[in-house]
């Protein structure tokens, strides 16, 4: 989502989805990383009074997300993709426990059904959900994956696919490792110590939740042509 050419990969891969699948979920994180305008460091950097998690800071990183499903929207709308955003309440994803690490307790999936009435495109913001207060809660940093897993499981989807800047899942990290080599297919014991790392390629509490409930994970490369990595459950 970082800038317009790599959305118009995104986009691709969407209109691709489609000719396969009729009917998908996308999920959105933020726009690029920290120092990008509307980055999730961004926002919280806007004021040391966000250095504590509290309705407040979770209200402002929320944005982000927000952000990027409404410039998604926009530009799919652009190739002639028909869609439509669903947010807050609207994607029925309830959180509970505290501000800046909120836990999914439940997804009422009945206006994502709905909505498939009447568009094959459904645009979904990650990162969070609403507590019993309505107030927006966060799921943590790499929440938008865990946003993916839960809403694949609640929905019945057939799988959930994760576009990276990495070609895949890689033997070890390419940051620290040079040598390091693309998996095709892993399982989810194989899966799980890679991603105890500085930076996962996906949120572990995310792949712990996919595990749990059995869902195929396939992640791949937003530029990239070559097959990813599969994790599938043992």
């Amino acid at each position: 989502m970082k800038n317009h050419e790599m959305r118009m990969k995104c986009i691709e891969h969407i209109q691709n989805a489609l000719k396969e699948h009729e009917q998908i979920v996308i999920v959105v994180s933020a726009i690029g990383r920290n120092g990008d305008p509307y980055s999730t460091d961004s926002l919280l950097n806007l004021t040391e009074a966000f250095s504590k998690p509290t309705l407040a800071s979770d209200l402002a990183a929320a944005c982000g997300e927000l952000i990027a499903a409404a410039v998604l929207s926009a530009e799919l709308t652009e190739v002639n993709i028909k869609n439509t955003v669903l947010h807050s309440e609207q994607t029925g994803i309830k959180t509970t426990g505290e501000f800046g690490n909120g836990v999914i307790k439940e997804i009422d999936t009945r206006q994502i059904l709905n909505s498939f009435k009447h568009t094959n495109v459904i645009v979904i913001p990650g990162f969070q959900g609403m507590n019993h207060t309505g107030q927006i809660q966060t799921l943590g940093r790499g929440g938008s994956d865990l946003t993916a897993i839960a809403l694949c499981s609640a929905l019945h989807a057939s799988h959930v696919e994760f576009y990276k800047d990495v070609a895949g899942v890689m033997s070890a990290d390419p940051t620290i490792d040079k040598h390091c080599r693309k998996l095709d297919y892993l399982s989810f014991d194989e899966f799980l110590p890679l991603l105890d790392t500085k930076r996962p390629i996906i949120q572990k509490r995310a792949a712990i939740h996919a595990k749990k409930e059995e869902i195929s994970l396939y992640i791949r490369g937003i530029s990239e042509t070559v097959q990813g990595t599969w994790i599938y459950p043992s």
